[in-house]
């Protein structure tokens, strides 16, 4: 069965218009009642209730929520469109819009700043940074779009490195979850048995630097990740060399 076709953008400009106060300074926005309880079961629910009648309220507050993602949720609503972002500091509001479309209920916004993220990472050789990573786990749940990129990315960078960097091993240690999820993603991968070493032949080398043992080898071990990536707590992303590993699937 095919999706139902959105309806164009004219029908949902009605005269019914609502205002919502953003921020702690109250930021005044008056938006299309009828755009905004399209896209939003949230706000559907909110001015309309359960039995889908127009509410005689017609406003709403959102003090916790900053300007600048609901600048760019406003320019999404009426424009189904993001901008794509400059450098890796525009990932950060992208990240809060990203959490006000989960909190709003609006799967079409989420899918489209994954894509945007997702592309950035992609076509600039990066991979999610751990503060990034660790912000999208603070303020989501398991199964969360957003989460399973970010992951994916994560494994993929990690296991072509050549050692676990000191933030990530440290991170990885405190969360369970997040360390469980990147053997999920690998899992994922459905890599076939040959192409993996197997640590119970003994005529393999199992990965090992040669006159190294234990793991911790692995740790004191040359990178091939440049030196930006010492600097991810500083830009939030990790960055590859030229020519190495940079291009993510």
């Amino acid at each position: 069965m095919s999706e139902k076709a959105e309806k164009p953008l004219h029908e949902l400009l009605s005269r019914s218009l609502v205002d919502i106060y953003v921020g702690p300074d109250s930021t005044h926005w008056i938006l299309h009642e009828k755009l905004l309880c399209y896209y939003s079961p949230f706000f559907a629910h909110t001015f309309y209730g359960k039995d889908k009648k127009a509410s005689s309220t017609k406003a709403y507050g959102i003090p916790d929520v900053e300007d600048g993602p609901f600048e760019l949720f406003v320019g999404w609503l009426y424009s189904r469109a993001l901008r794509y972002p400059d450098s890796e500091t525009d990932i950060g509001p992208l990240l809060d819009l990203y959490l006000l479309s989960t909190r709003f209920e609006m799967e079409a916004l989420g899918a489209d700043v994954v894509e945007t993220v997702r592309a950035w990472y992609h076509n600039n050789e990066t991979y999610p940074g751990l503060r990034r990573v660790q912000y999208i786990y603070s303020n989501t749940e398991e199964d969360n779009p957003m989460r399973e990129m970010m992951v994916g990315a994560v494994a993929r960078y990690l296991t072509l490195s050549e050692r676990i960097p000191p933030h990530w091993d440290k991170a990885l240690r405190k969360n369970g979850q997040l360390a469980v999820d990147i053997i999920r993603s690998i899992q994922e991968w459905h890599l076939e048995g040959r192409s993996v070493p197997d640590a119970r032949d003994v005529s393999l080398e199992r990965g090992r630097a040669e006159g190294k043992v234990g793991f911790s080898a692995v740790m004191d071990g040359e990178s091939n990740i440049s030196q930006a990536a010492s600097q991810e707590e500083v830009n939030g992303a990790e960055h590859v060399e030229n020519g190495q590993n940079g291009n993510s699937e």
